[in-house]
């Protein structure tokens, strides 16, 4: 699956707990909501990053993409410390230029 470059470093760091590299996937207004909550900017989207691989040990595994002019949608399989895995869940990322300027993560 070919995926833009942003949204594949996206997983790539987010696969290898790599923090800064996946700050640097993010404009520095980006947003991201993911279960209910909003989190902008880098400082906010890192500690929310950095709390979920704490709280779930998640690894996500995309397995299809659609892209339209909304933006990128990725089906990933969700695996990790959390009721219900593995879990299918969205991830509609809103790319500016070549940087993920919003991602919203859903079920």
């Amino acid at each position: 699956m070919k995926l833009p470059q942003a949204i594949q470093a996206y997983f790539e760091a987010d696969r290898m707990n790599d923090r800064e590299a996946l700050l640097a996937c993010f404009t520095s207004s980006a947003a991201v909501h993911d279960e209910g909550r909003s989190h902008s900017g880098h400082d906010a989207i890192g500690n929310w990053w950095e709390y979920s691989k704490a709280m779930y040990r998640h690894v996500a595994d995309p397995l299809e993409a659609l892209t339209d002019q909304h933006g990128t949608k990725v089906i990933a399989r969700v695996t990790g410390e959390f009721p219900g895995s593995p879990a299918n869940l969205t991830y509609v990322f809103r790319l500016v230029g070549d940087k993920i300027a919003a991602l919203e993560i859903g079920a």
